[in-house]
């Protein structure tokens, strides 16, 4: 039997690599990175690899809102007590993991649908953005533009009241502008 104190361990055990894990009491990551299972980490990791690039303390772990909700639940009540200031939430089909943990933190929540094969994503972005009045989730482009415009908005966030993460954005905004206006189309 699982203990109540660890309601996350059915979650845990249906992982199989070990990056994903459910947080310490304590959390130094600023960042929260969300999705629905396993298979949406292949864009999901692009909000993270940008976190990362960024200096943005970060976690990421699968939950689901309709197969663990009462861990996501608990997740999202607890975030912003362990330090959490910003939680990403990614899941496809239904999508309702970014407002399920909306409708339990008052911390920014900032959705990314992910492609389904059906519908392509867009069942996912709907599901996302037509959240009701008072439950706000910031509503990402599909899939992988998504999850990295999703940390660069987070960063943004936290960068109101951090210089250091404030000076990384700024020049990976500048090194961005630059390689831009350094490309050259080939004759």
């Amino acid at each position: 039997m699982k203990s109540r104190s660890e309601p996350w361990k059915s979650v845990e055990e249906t992982v199989s690599f070990p990056s994903i894990y459910m947080p310490s009491p304590k959390s130094s990551s600023l960042v929260a990175v969300i999705m629905g299972s396993k298979s949406d980490w292949e864009p999901m990791r692009h909000s993270v690899e940008t976190l990362d690039e960024l200096g943005v303390p970060n976690e990421y772990h699968v939950l689901s809102a309709h197969r663990a909700p009462d861990a996501t639940a608990d997740f999202a009540r607890a975030a912003a007590k362990r330090g959490v200031r910003v939680i990403i939430a990614g899941a496809g089909g239904a999508a309702h993991l970014a407002g399920a943990i909306a409708g339990y933190t008052w911390l920014p929540v900032l959705g990314v649908p992910i492609p389904s094969s059906e519908l392509q994503g867009l069942d996912s972005l709907l599901s996302t953005a037509q959240m009701p009045g008072g439950v706000p989730v910031g509503t990402l482009a599909i899939g992988t533009a998504g999850a990295k415009n999703a940390a660069l908005l987070a960063a943004s966030i936290i960068a109101l009241s951090d210089n250091k993460i404030q000076k990384n954005l700024e020049a990976f905004r500048k090194k961005q502008t630059e390689s831009v206006l350094a490309a050259r189309v080939p004759k």
